[in-house]
Parts: structure tokens; C-alpha cells; sequence
């Protein structure tokens, strides 16, 4: 793509100094519990745990989008990072030394649009020709398998982005918590705050504004720390839950379509899910508080990322503080041949959900010619509108959103999703610092995660390799330290082989 390899050459001369000013709204942060032992059932996954532990010899990516060190020492103590340095830095004695020539450090991933769910389609075939599934749509909770893979594959915390079984995630999160189940730290999203004319049955749909404003008082009183406005969410029933939650100190993001970007903007959302993606805004036959048929494909197609319409709309996004999150993943999906097959990901799907998945991805295979090369062309739109919101300085977030077809897997597609922020235009260390930092920015959380500084918590993501020279590499995950405690990435997949479709 010449256009995206032009803006790669100069993304070094502005990626800084705008992402210097992207700052979300000043609202309370999540709170990370205090570090616990891990109990029995997470402890056959521990594969380093030390008071102190010296990483040595080992290349840095530190969060920060700057170019990568090498041949550095991080030292650990008691889950945090007491210092950073080229090797011969003083090492504590006792400490526990892991010798990682030829391998890279980076921080921890921030998953800012990370599900728990699956979709699954039933008795789904062919019939007359014709793709067929028997309704209903059902999102099954992935409660023990999705958070293995999360974990094994370098998220230590994640943003559920919508919840159809919140008490479970709750409740998930308090044993991760407490040590008694692997899994990243948990920013729990409340039930999709959805309208009417929802295609999923296992949704409330609200009944009004005053039936969103209480929606986010209840939920937030029983825990959950976010919130999600979905597609048929009207303006007035998404004003009620913004100034509910902003009252509560909590954040609203959105995967919208009755109401558009800038519509949601005025009222004073967050975020905004799917980067470019759901803009519904010049769809054809657009009515007020109405989904199209398109959920903004048509409006993203048409849009020239250098044109008068696309800076007018990520000006007004960037004025209102409003960030944007990228799940690239889940839209690649959507052009033919353009999704790779990971082993290691296919390894983890149950048979039905394999069997659906290939099935799905052979007929977008087969799709004619002018319908493949228009989804080609509405993606790179996508991608060249994510990088200009940042150029202008918006706050870019990063996500796979596990859904779709049923090919992007967690963890796998947390990093499929930095491969992808490379082919977007930015340098893979800009990539990291887009999918930690961003991440811990909006949260709050900055301060403790999120980049590889000394004093921060020792999440960290240990490859084999060199991602800043081929960014493939990123794949190669070996060890996963959360709270200072190394995980076991290949006894975690293991673990859940032939289980995520299935719980």
C-alpha cells in the first residue's frame, strides 16, 4: 500500500508530540487489586516466581513508542520494576537471573475491546446456496478459556468492552483477583446499554432514557467500572447513561449506529469502538436514531482519508477528548485471503467453532471480484483514518473484538492487532505504545502500567526475537509476567486446546 508506506516514513516526526497531548477525560481510574500468591489452580502455570528476579541480556520495547535498547537488565523486586539498564547494572544478590539473549521485553498489553464471549450461530450450513443458521443468535460466556488465552499471549489487562453475563464477569474478576484463577486484571463492562431491534436475545433493551440512567446506576453499584452503548442505543437514551455514569465517575464508550460519531461526540461519549469503522453518519437513507444496513461500511468506503469530510470529523473528535478504539482484527476479516491462519489459535477453538470459522472465512474467500476489492478499499480507509486521528492527536486505543466470524481469537488477536497497527503505518514500537500505554492512559493507569519504567508493576510480555525489526516476532510469546509473577505461555494453551467455543 504506497499510501500507508509514505506515512510510515514520516510517522517518527509526529507520533510523539501528538500522542504527547491525547489525554482522556479526567475521570475516576480503575483500581488494581493488591498482588496476591497464586492459589492451586494457578499455580502450575507459574514458570518464574522469585522475590527478586533478574532479567538480563534482553532487548527493550518500553511502552513509550521510542526505538528499542538492547542488551538491558530489569531487576524485580517484590512484583515491581526497581531498575532498568544497560547490562552490568548492579543485581541485587539472591535474585533469580534469567539469562534472554535473543529475546525482547515489552510491556504488558492494555486489551481496551477484549470479550469474554463468543458468538456462536447454530446448525450453521448451507442451504439453497445460501449461509443459514437457525436463530436464535446466542453469545456463550467463554468464562474459563478466554482468560487463559488473554494471559498467555502477553494482555495482563483487559477492558471486557460490553458484558451479556455481568455477574459472572464480576465474579471473574474477583477470583483472578484473589488468586484463585489465571487470568489479566479486569475492567468489567456493564450489560450493552442497547435500544430496540437488537438482533441479540440475550440483551436488555432499554425502554427510554430514564431506563439507561438506571441501568448504569444499578450496575455500577454492583460493580462494574465501565460502560457500552450499542447500535440501537438512541441520543437521548445515550445522554441519560453518559451523564449517569460521568456523575459515578465512570467512562461510556460505544459501538454505535443509530447515533454517529459526531452526534455521540456533542453528548460527550468517551470512546468510540471500531476505530473509522461504524460511522454512520453518510450512510445512504440515514434517519435520526435508525441503524443502516451497512453500520457505517457505506460511510467509510466513500470517505477520502484526505479529504475536507475526514479532517472536519476527526477534528471534532479530537476537540470533544474523545478517543477511539482500533480493532483492525475483526474488520480484516472482512476482505478475502487477507486474515492469516495461526496454528497455535486454530489449536484453541473447539471442532464446531472451527468448522463454522472456515466455513465463514471460505465463503469470504470466494466473494466476487468487485465486492472483494470494495471491502479492500474500505479497510485501508479504515486503517488511514486510525493513523490520522493520531496525527491530529486523538488517543488511539487498541483491541482485537473476538466476535465476527469467529476467527479472532483472544491474545492471538490482541497481537494480530499490533501487526496490523505496523501495516497501518506506525513503527512497531509505536504499535506497543498504542496497544500498553494508550490503553493504561485511558484507564488511569499510567502511573502503574502500561510502559517499562522503574516503580511501575512488572507486567511484561517476554518474546523470542525481534519485533522492532520483524514484527512477526511479536507472536513468539514465551513468558508472560503479571504482578511480577512469570506464566508459563505454552502450559496456558495447553490448557484450553480445542476448548474456546465451547466455555
Amino acid at each position: 500500500m504506497p499510501r500507508l508506506a509514505m506515512l510510515a516514513a514520516s510517522c517518527l516526526l509526529w507520533f510523539v508530540a501528538a500522542t504527547a497531548h491525547a489525554a482522556p477525560k479526567d475521570l475516576a481510574p480503575i483500581v488494581l487489586p493488591k498482588p496476591v500468591a497464586p492459589g492451586k489452580a494457578v499455580q502450575r502455570f507459574v514458570k518464574v516466581d522469585a522475590p527478586v528476579i533478574a532479567l538480563t541480556h534482553v532487548r527493550v520495547i518500553d511502552g513509550m513508542g521510542g526505538p528499542a535498547r538492547t542488551n538491558q537488565t530489569i531487576v524485580i523486586e517484590h512484583g515491581k520494576i526497581a531498575a532498568i539498564g544497560n547490562d552490568g547494572i548492579p543485581i541485587p544478590a539472591g535474585a533469580k537471573q534469567l539469562d534472554l539473549s535473543g529475546h525482547t521485553v515489552f510491556p504488558g498489553l492494555v486489551g481496551m475491546h477484549d470479550h469474554l464471549f463468543y458468538i456462536a450461530r447454530p446448525n450453521l450450513g448451507v442451504q439453497g446456496g445460501k449461509l443459514h443458521s437457525d436463530p436464535p443468535l446466542i453469545v456463550p460466556e467463554m468464562t474459563f478459556s478466554a482468560p487463559r488465552l488473554y494471559l498467555a499471549n502477553g494482555v495482563t489487562t483487559l477492558r471486557t468492552t460490553g458484558s451479556v453475563e455481568p455477574y459472572t464477569d464480576i465474579n471473574l474478576k474477583h477470583e483472578i483477583d484473589a488468586g484463585e484463577l489465571p487470568g489479566p486484571h479486569l475492567d468489567v463492562t456493564g450489560p450493552y446499554l442497547e435500544g430496540s431491534n437488537s438482533p441479540f436475545i440475550q440483551m436488555h433493551f432499554l425502554h427510554g432514557p430514564d431506563d439507561a440512567k438506571q441501568t448504569v446506576a444499578f450496575w455500577a453499584k454492583q460493580g462494574v467500572t465501565s460502560f457500552k452503548a450499542y447500535m440501537n442505543i438512541t441520543r437521548a437514551e445515550l445522554k441519560a447513561a453518559v451523564d449517569e455514569a460521568h456523575e459515578l465517575g465512570l467512562k461510556v464508550t460505544g459501538h454505535l449506529c443509530a447515533v454517529t460519531y459526531r452526534q455521540a461526540a456533542a453528548i460527550g461519549i468517551d470512546d468510540l469502538e471500531h476505530g473509522f469503522f461504524v460511522n454512520t453518519e453518510n450512510d445512504p437513507g440515514k434517519k435520526p436514531d435508525t441503524c443502516t444496513e451497512s453500520d457505517g461500511l457505506d460511510t467509510l468506503y466513500a470517505m477520502d482519508p484526505d479529504g475536507s469530510d475526514a479532517k472536519s470529523l476527526i477534528a471534532d473528535l479530537v476537540a470533544h477528548h474523545v478517543a477511539v478504539t482500533s480493532t483492525l482484527p475483526v474488520f480484516e476479516q472482512m476482505v478475502p485471503n487477507h486474515s492469516p491462519l495461526w496454528a497455535q489459535a486454530m489449536a484453541s477453538l473447539s471442532p464446531q467453532a472451527k468448522h463454522d470459522y472456515m466455513l465463514l472465512r471460505e465463503r469470504t474467500n470466494a466473494m466476487p471480484a468487485d465486492h472483494a476489492k470494495k471491502r479492500a478499499l474500505t479497510f485501508q480507509h479504515g486503517e488511514a483514518m486510525e493513523h490520522k486521528f493520531v496525527a491530529a492527536g486523538g488517543l488511539l486505543l487498541a483491541g482485537p473484538d473476538p466476535t465476527g466470524n469467529g476467527g479472532v481469537v483472544p491474545g492471538f488477536g490482541d497481537l494480530r492487532e499490533v501487526e496490523l497497527l505496523v501495516e497501518e503505518g506506525f513503527t512497531p514500537e509505536q504499535a506497543i505504545h498504542i496497544a500498553s500505554y494508550n490503553g493504561a492512559l485511558y484507564l488511569g493507569l499510567q502511573g502503574r502500567i502500561g510502559s517499562i519504567a522503574v516503580g511501575k508493576d512488572a507486567d511484561l510480555v517476554v518474546v523470542k526475537g525481534d519485533p522492532s525489526r520483524r514484527i512477526d516476532d511479536i507472536q513468539n510469546v514465551e513468558t508472560v509476567f503479571k504482578d511480577g509473577i512469570g506464566y508459563d505461555t505454552q502450559a496456558l494453551l495447553e490448557s484450553v486446546e480445542g476448548r474456546y467455543g465451547e466455555y
